[in-house]
């Protein structure tokens, strides 16, 4: 009986966050706050008192901080593990914020501050 020993792990596809190579994006290490469901990737993060991060909405008392990288499920009643970029140059159109609300000037300037730059791409 013949084994394989090749399975694929995961696949890349293109899904246009990255907008540009430049500045790069740097990934980090953050804690998404439990209770948010399934997050996806460009979902826009916020940095909160207690460490953790929530998506972004009208309600969220802080700024704009970084972007989840890969998709997390956060919708136990733990705080889960995840990547965010701190920087890059990322396509505002791939940016996801919690339903209802709509990215302002002020979100994008606090992007900017921290090092992440918006353009507009095709979806």
């Amino acid at each position: 009986m013949r084994e394989s020993f090749v399975r694929k792990a995961g696949s890349i596809g293109q899904d246009n966050l990255i907008a540009k190579p430049f500045p790069r994006a740097i990934p980090f290490g953050v804690k998404v706050a439990a209770g948010q469901g399934q997050l996806k990737r460009g979902a826009v993060l916020v940095l909160g008192e207690d460490g953790s991060y929530t998506v972004l909405t009208e309600a969220t008392t802080g700024k704009a901080n970084c972007v989840l990288a890969d998709d997390v499920d956060a919708s136990g009643e733990a705080a889960v593990t995840a990547v965010a970029y701190r920087t890059g140059h990322l396509n505002i159109k791939a940016l996801i914020v919690a339903e209802g609300y709509t990215l302002t000037q002020a979100d994008k300037e606090e992007l900017r501050k921290g090092g992440i730059l918006l353009s507009e791409m095709m979806d």
